[in-house]
């Protein structure tokens, strides 16, 4: 059964979502080991959460890139998630979405939340023909997520190196049984139908 172009795949529980970040040893090292931000994390930028681990392994080349190197699983509440989802705009100006640019650009101004959607990734990190969810964070839905949604914080960087090591010696099922098992998040039209472009 082929993937559709967009949908949302995630490790996920009835409760919780797991999306992943990626920061420099200061700040990932102490998340982890509190299961929580440290107030050095700046609540009034914004921030991108990525629930598929590869791309985010694409995005960090397997935690080995600068400011990168410390590879986090967030594990944050479903309601904190759809909250997001339900205040964003689309990260770009679509005709079939938007009857004018000057519109889209007042959403986004307005919109606490952001969405891209990525080329899936597979295990040597290629782009797949469908996407993957970006979501980006600022204002109010960052210090939500730091704050309130945030369950727990694991370091996964060990993980992704073995994954990596496992790719890079072509053992690749071996590297997929390691894979986060993630599925699609059943989010229906009512929170994607104006994301989708």
């Amino acid at each position: 059964m082929s993937e559709p172009k967009y949908r949302i795949r995630a490790l996920h529980t009835a409760s919780t979502i797991t999306v992943y970040q990626a920061y420099p040893p200061a700040l990932g090292l102490p998340a982890a080991r509190d299961g929580r931000f440290p107030a050095a994390w700046k609540r009034d930028r914004m921030t991108w959460i990525k629930p598929s681990f590869l791309w985010m392994m694409y995005r960090c080349g397997w935690g080995t890139k600068e400011d990168q190197t410390t590879v986090l699983a967030v594990e944050i509440s479903r309601d904190g998630f759809e909250w997001a989802l339900a205040h964003a705009c689309l990260s770009h100006y679509d005709r079939a979405l938007y009857p004018d640019p000057a519109l889209w650009k007042r959403e986004l101004k307005r919109s606490p939340a952001r969405v891209q959607w990525d080329p899936e990734r597979d295990l040597h990190l290629g782009a797949l023909p469908h996407r993957s969810l970006q979501l980006g964070l600022s204002g109010e839905a960052a210090r939500r997520y730091a704050d309130e949604w945030t369950v727990s914080i694991r370091d996964v960087t060990p993980l992704a190196h073995r994954i990596h090591g496992l790719v890079r010696e072509g053992e690749l099922t071996a590297a997929g049984e390691l894979l986060p098992e993630e599925t699609g998040y059943p989010a229906g039209d009512e929170l994607l139908g104006r994301l989708q472009a």
